[in-house]
């Protein structure tokens, strides 16, 4: 039990909405307000019970889970499914309607962009304040001042008021100074998205660095690929309830596969149909697998088998594995059946089975949609399939890359041909 530095029990948090909160009200607003506030509950609520109608609405209800020393956990769920919400109860910043939370040793909250910052105060002047709201003493922000500043970049800046700063600076002088902290608890909400690409993986790498010294971490990520590299445990939440929680890899698809109806046996949803044949199954994993799904390594080969079932024989097809982002929609990959000669497929009556080798795996780690599409070349496409399981690319090592560089941020390039078998 001693190991266990955060408990929740029973998290709740309501918030009255539709309410206009003043600046300021009269004596006389005050009474007519109290006056009518019953009438305005009945209207409201179409009965005058307990304020529990459409005036209201639970962002957290009864969520409990435990982090013990020393885990990294990730926080998933869609937009408002109450991520932001627990954060900001467990950083003191909003007590929660019903429940508790325990928390033992000093907590780090990383929120919002430079949240803190006095915009008429130097650079210099804001991290002095900045740490010591957090609660960091005099004499180790002095220790830690010159690397705060080599970690935020803005050593040009430091003397510059910060309402001169750019949204950017902003970000990496806030998360620096919460990262030096050296908390016993680090939380730290989807604020990454705003910075750079070498930025984000300097914070990533930050985390890790954390991470291996003991301390606990909470991180709120729409990013798959960086929630995969850095928790070992992911909590998933769903309209404010505890939808899912424990190993990553599992929390995860269970998350890209939230709200994918409609798919048929073997996790296959048919978008468009072609009446002379059926995609029945896909496929993938490291080349040799032999038809077994498994997870990709960043950098090796990977090849993609997927098995049609055709009522006569159809001349002129071509097959596409298409790869793309669960959270945008935007294509990542496109992997095709055409060979660098241009020959088409023939689809034998019966079972064809089509493998597609993709030689190297130019894919940062992240978790992908995957769809075929299966093409007749002068008729356009015939048939479009959804497969319910991501395609999930893995570091190649658990923290970065053979060369040294953290490459978990989930992007990808396109990659054209490919080598067919069929």
């Amino acid at each position: 039990m001693s190991d266990v530095v955060i408990r929740c029990e029973g998290l709740s948090k309501q918030y009255r909405i539709g309410a206009k909160q003043e600046p300021y009200r009269t004596l006389r607003d005050s009474l007519a307000n109290a006056a009518i506030a019953p009438f305005r509950m009945f209207t409201r609520n179409g009965n005058g019970s307990n304020g529990n109608g459409r005036d209201t609405i639970w962002a957290l209800k009864d969520v409990s889970f435990e982090v013990k020393r020393g885990e990294v956990v990730g926080i998933i769920g869609r937009n408002g499914a109450g991520k932001s919400t627990l954060l900001k109860i467990l950083s003191r910043i909003t007590e929660p309607t019903e429940g508790r939370a325990m928390l033992k040793g000093r907590i780090a909250a990383l929120l919002e962009v430079g949240t803190g910052f006095n915009p008429e105060l130097t650079g210099r002047e804001n991290i002095y304040l900045n740490a010591a709201i957090l609660g960091m003493k005099k004499a180790e922000i002095d220790r830690k001042f010159d690397e705060i500043v080599a970690f935020a970049e803005v050593e040009k800046f430091i003397d510059t008021p910060v309402k001169h700063y750019s949204s950017g600076m902003h970000l990496r002088l806030g998360f620096a100074v919460a990262a030096h902290l050296e908390p016993e608890i680090l939380v730290v909400d989807e604020v990454l998205a705003v910075g750079d690409a070498e930025f984000q993986k300097k914070c990533l790498g930050k985390m890790g660095d954390v991470a291996k010294q003991g301390r606990t971490i909470l991180f709120v990520s729409h990013n798959m690929g960086a929630i995969q590299a850095l928790c070992s445990q992911t909590v998933l939440l769903n309209h404010g309830a505890l939808e899912h929680l424990g190993p990553t890899p599992e929390v995860v698809t269970a998350y890209l596969q939230m709200g994918r109806s409609g798919c048929l046996v073997g996790g296959l949803r048919m978008e468009k149909e072609d009446p002379r044949f059926q995609v029945v199954s896909v496929s993938w994993g490291p080349v040799g697998t032999n038809g077994q799904t498994a997870e990709c390594i960043a950098g090796s080969s990977a090849e993609f088998g997927v098995t049609i079932c055709a009522h006569e024989t159809i001349p002129n097809m071509k097959l596409g594995v298409l790869l793309s982002d669960p959270q945008t929609g935007a294509l990542v990959a496109g992997i095709w059946s055409q060979e660098r000669e241009g020959k088409l497929l023939t689809l034998d009556a019966g079972r064809n089975v089509v493998r597609l080798v993709l030689p190297e795996l130019s894919l940062r780690p992240s978790y992908l949609d995957v769809t075929v599409h299966v093409v007749e070349h002068t008729r356009g496409i015939k048939a479009i399939v959804q497969v319910s399981d991501p395609f999930v690319v893995l570091p190649s090592s658990p923290l970065e890359a053979s060369d040294g560089t953290r490459t978990w941020l989930g992007a990808a390039r396109l990659i054209p041909q490919i080598e067919t078998r069929h």
